[in-house]
């Protein structure tokens, strides 16, 4: 595995590749890498010849109440678990690398509506953040594809319109969440978790599964519902920041043309924020076509 900080030697090694005819499957990430990460390499694998791996800290996405010197840095070990997963190229460049002329002086890239609700909502500027730093990530890369988590679902069909919308050609694949055995999504915040609001912490997959199983049982007042799984985490002991079903396609509240649904939740335990979702799809006609070819 070769590491590169410096963009010009990074893009140098994969016009090499390229010049090979090698496709180049890419994931960004901030690195303190968990199984999470780990999946989404292995998809890049399967669908690429050349994985790259980026490790940066995007100081742009973090908000004024976020602790930045806070956040895990963990390169070492990050390093070891991406050789043993095949990893050909990690990039892991400074601040000065990726914003030379410093943030403020920094043209933003933002997504209007998708951006601006949910997480969008509870913290501005984050999304323009995370959609400036990727825009950068792939002009410096050049990727064939990028691969994301479903856990940050918000932000997946942020990346998916800002392609789609900035004519970039790259295809933006995404990964099903990964989990531990009780439910509850990987996520580099875990590790904030004490041991007790870890034993809490599955409560808001079992909270999102028990409004989808609703929904699908023929339930349709999504705002009784959202009340009752704000209620039963609070409960819990969850400080919860929106608990919402939405369209998936758009992140809007659901219409009669809505053909799948997303409920998503961001809740806190203690300081810990930590966010998830679960997807529902109103086309019987998919879903027979998928329970007949065995899926």
């Amino acid at each position: 595995m070769r590491t590169y900080s410096s963009n010009a030697q990074l893009q140098s090694a994969l016009r090499g590749f390229r010049h090979n005819g090698q496709s180049i499957g890419f994931v960004p990430t901030m690195g303190n890498l968990h199984e999470g990460h780990l999946d989404l390499v292995r998809k890049a694998r399967q669908l690429c010849d050349i994985v790259v791996v980026s490790i940066f800290i995007n100081p742009l996405q973090f908000g004024p109440s976020d602790d930045l010197d806070a956040y895990p840095r963990t390169l070492a070990a990050d390093k070891e678990k991406l050789f043993s997963e095949g990893v050909q190229v990690l990039y892991t460049p400074g601040v000065k690398d990726i914003y030379p002329e410093g943030m403020q002086a920094q043209t933003l890239v933002h997504v209007p509506d998708l951006g601006e609700t949910l997480c969008g909502s509870s913290r501005p500027g984050h999304f323009d953040g995370v959609t400036t730093v990727v825009s950068k990530l792939f002009n410096i890369v050049q990727p064939d594809i990028a691969v994301f988590g479903e856990k940050d679902f918000q932000q997946l069909s942020i990346v998916r319109k800002m392609v789609k919308d900035l004519c970039i050609p790259i295809n933006i694949v995404g990964v099903a969440t990964t989990r531990d055995e009780d439910g509850l999504a990987k996520s580099s915040r875990n590790g904030y978790l004490s041991f007790e609001q870890r034993r809490i912490a599955p409560t808001l997959n079992q909270t999102l599964n028990s409004c989808r199983e609703a929904i699908a049982c023929g339930f349709d007042n999504f705002f009784e519902l959202e009340s009752h799984a704000r209620i039963k985490l609070l409960q819990a002991g969850f400080d919860a920041d929106y608990f919402a079903v939405r369209d998936a396609h758009t992140l809007l509240a659901v219409t009669e043309d809505t053909e799948e649904i997303a409920i998503l939740a961001a809740a806190c335990l203690g300081s810990t924020r930590l966010i998830d979702n679960v997807r529902l799809s109103l086309n019987p006609v998919s879903d027979w076509g998928m329970l007949a070819s065995g899926h």
